[in-house]
């Protein structure tokens, strides 16, 4: 520790630290452009100036390290001075369009203009104007209002791993632009938003939207994948507007992926505001009494264990649990949260969430991904492994993986194989990576949805966690078997326990005849043409996707956006949401929908309160107590899961995630995702246009 005095006040701060954490360690408050916590320092908008005692002239706080003994003044009128003809600069060819920039009103130029500048210019000279440049669908570009902090340059070669923009020319004529005129490729590009201290890049979906002082703002969990990603949603009236990514060091940092940013307009599409009924093969419009009445007489006589439900990837913890009381209530144990077939091992926790956590990637020093696209599964998480791979230099943090990635991982890792087959020759040590792994002090291991989606995925699951123990990814000390869920809904599904009882049916079972109804709770991943021709289909959704077209009866439910819900993540950790509108039309809360069914067919489940209901959903599994934080330990018990490591097929690894872009029903009803798709995933019918 380094002992410094600012404005007079003694501050200790870490070896290393920079004169401007040392300033704001001592509570005082330092203007600044270029620097942001998490990218490396450039030095180049020189608004932090201070003083330190005995230096020539002001110093860049940003990049000047700190000494023993030194003093720094923040507040003097060489500062003062310094901080206005800095200013001035930055204003030489900034526009005067603060009324028509979408930044207004949450500029940090404006704000430090307004701190630290003058209120006068003395240049009289034409302002510069620069060409915009095309990034994408996504963000729109001003480039006259750059001051080319450097900003989006260093997080898209150091946070995303896509090094596409880049600094042309000097001086008056510098440019921050990409290299070639093409969208942007990171599935991170939207935080570039964010991190923008100006109106340079703004949200292009969002353009000439909203004021930031019209919006209601209310927290969320991002549910279009598995990271739990804390956002919050922007509202005016009944519409979610944008929705922009929470700090939590522990989950996300400050990052948010855009399918969870930009996909928010697909709530205005395709929605179910209605209950319906199909009469004599088509859908009419009902009340919610002849809709529960509908379902009722189709369900007189039926035999519980032929009542069948399927939950799908974007449920909350509530629906779930009230689902399932519901089926049990009826008799039925064909329950399942695996609409994608996957095979788990739910005796212990371990054996299905992230062990080691999301903020533990930065512990680990060597990592095996097995059966995963993190990239694309999970963008704001493979964020975390490029940062600990960026952290650990050149060969400190060797990466292997056991299927061919579909796009560049962002780092740089050791394609081992294709398929599970090479897990032997790790295990035996046949294997270079084998030594690599048991090299490691704290060795970590990432088991993909890739992997547990097949025939053989429990034979791949116990040879996976057989290899662990092998190289001391598992102990006393340290958890780094990592299973990495797509789902928003399938941890707290498996926490919940729903998966088919004694003799229940599993999702296929059901679909091919197994069931004559059939609950689906928002379950539209799958191909209806599986459904039986004489099953009764109740779909229970917010969107009107392929399942709604199957169903014969379609209860109009919540979006997440429009409930309160808890979810768990991939690494078991327990999250609450709030709801920013109400849901359209006579749409209602999930949970409230099975709660009024149950009471029609005389199963009344025994709450009638969201309050009491989480009272239930702490009683059915005691994970559910603690909200926002996680159990971070070691593994004591290191028998393995069920199955036999050596029953593992030599069939290569196929991806799970075909199109990112299009993953669940919002997206798919969102036209900012249908254009990211053509543009992204399906060029060549672009070009053909």
């Amino acid at each position: 520790m380094v002992k410094v005095t600012v404005d007079g006040i003694q501050v200790e701060v870490p070896n290393g630290s920079s004169a401007l954490q040392a300033c704001e360690a001592a509570g005082k408050e330092i203007p600044r452009f270029c620097f942001h916590e998490r990218l490396s320092v450039a030095g180049n908008c020189r608004m932090c100036l201070v003083q330190v005692v005995r230096a020539p002239k002001p110093v860049a706080s940003c990049g000047f390290p700190v000494a023993e003994g030194m003093e720094i003044l923040t507040d003097t009128e060489i500062v003062r001075k310094a901080r206005r003809a800095v200013m001035e600069f930055l204003l030489i060819n900034h526009p005067l369009d603060c009324p028509i920039c979408d930044q207004g009103g949450e500029c940090d130029l404006q704000d430090q203009a307004f701190g630290y500048g003058a209120d006068h210019s003395r240049y009289q000279e034409a302002k510069r104007a620069v060409t915009d440049k095309y990034l994408g669908p996504l963000v729109k570009t001003v480039m006259t209002r750059c001051i080319q902090c450097t900003r989006c340059v260093r997080f898209a070669t150091e946070i995303a791993g896509v090094p596409e923009l880049g600094a042309v020319s000097r001086g008056e004529n510098m440019e921050i632009t990409n290299y070639v005129e093409k969208a942007l490729t990171s599935e991170l590009s939207g935080n570039l938003i964010d991190i923008c201290p100006v109106g340079a890049l703004t949200s292009k979906p969002y353009a000439f939207t909203a004021r930031p002082w019209e919006l209601k703002r209310t927290d969320s969990i991002d549910v279009f994948d598995a990271v739990g990603t804390n956002t919050s949603l922007h509202v005016r009236g009944s519409a979610v507007l944008r929705i922009v990514p929470r700090v939590n060091d522990e989950v996300n940092e400050e990052w948010l992926a855009d399918k969870g940013r930009f996909a928010m307009d697909g709530l205005k599409h395709r929605r179910l505001d209605r209950p319906w009924v199909r009469v004599h093969g088509k859908l009419q419009p009902v009340s919610w009494q002849d809709a529960f009445v509908a379902i009722g007489r189709r369900l007189d006589g039926v035999a519980g264990e032929r009542i069948g439900a399927i939950v799908g990837d974007l449920c909350d913890a509530e629906s779930m649990l009230a689902l399932k009381d519901l089926m049990t209530a009826l008799g039925s144990s064909n329950v399942d949260c695996r609409q994608d077939g996957a095979q788990y091992d739910v005796s212990r926790r371990e054996f299905y969430t992230f062990g080691s956590g999301i903020a533990g990637i930065e512990e680990a020093d060597a990592l095996l991904i097995v059966g995963s696209v993190p990239r694309q599964e999970a963008p704001v998480l493979n964020a975390r492994i490029r940062k600990r791979f960026v952290a650990a230099g050149r060969g400190g943090f060797p990466i292997g993986m056991i299927g061919e990635p579909t796009a560049d991982p962002t780092y740089r890792a050791e394609i081992l194989g294709d398929g599970p087959g090479i897990l032997a020759d790790l295990r035996s040590g046949s294997h270079p990576f084998a030594d690599v792994l048991k090299a490691a002090k704290r060795p970590m291991m990432i088991v993909g949805h890739g992997a547990l989606v097949r025939e053989d995925a429990r034979a791949i699951l116990a040879a996976c966690w057989a290899l662990a123990v092998e190289v001391g990814a598992v102990g006393p000390d340290w958890n780094g078997f990592n299973v990495l869920h797509t789902a928003a809904s399938r941890v707290a599904g498996l926490d919940l326990g729903l998966l088919p009882g004694s003799g229940g049916r599993s999702a296929a079972g059901m679909m091919s005849g197994g069931v004559d109804v059939l609950w689906l709770l928002g379950a539209d991943e799958f191909h209806t043409a599986q459904i039986g021709a004489q099953t009764f289909v109740v779909y229970q959704g917010h969107h009107g996707d392929a399942a709604a077209a199957r169903a014969d009866v379609i209860l109009p439910g919540a979006s997440f956006a429009e409930k309160s819900g808890t979810y768990v993540n991939t690494e078991g950790r327990v999250q609450r949401s709030f709801r920013a509108v109400m849901p359209p039309g006579d749409a209602r809360e999930d949970w409230r929908i099975l709660r009024a069914f149950s009471e029609v067919v005389g199963k009344t489940l025994p709450y009638d309160t969201l309050e009491a209901l989480r009272d239930r959903l702490a009683a059915a599994n005691p994970v559910f107590r603690v909200i926002g934080g996680r159990d971070v330990a070691g593994v004591s018990d290191l028998t393995g899961p069920a199955g036999d490591p050596a029953a593992v097929s030599p069939a290569p690894f196929q991806p799970v995630i075909d199109d990112y872009y299009q993953t669940n029903p919002i997206c798919r009803a969102s036209p900012t995702m249908g254009e990211c798709s053509r543009i992204y995933v399906h060029p060549r019918t672009v070009a053909a246009e």
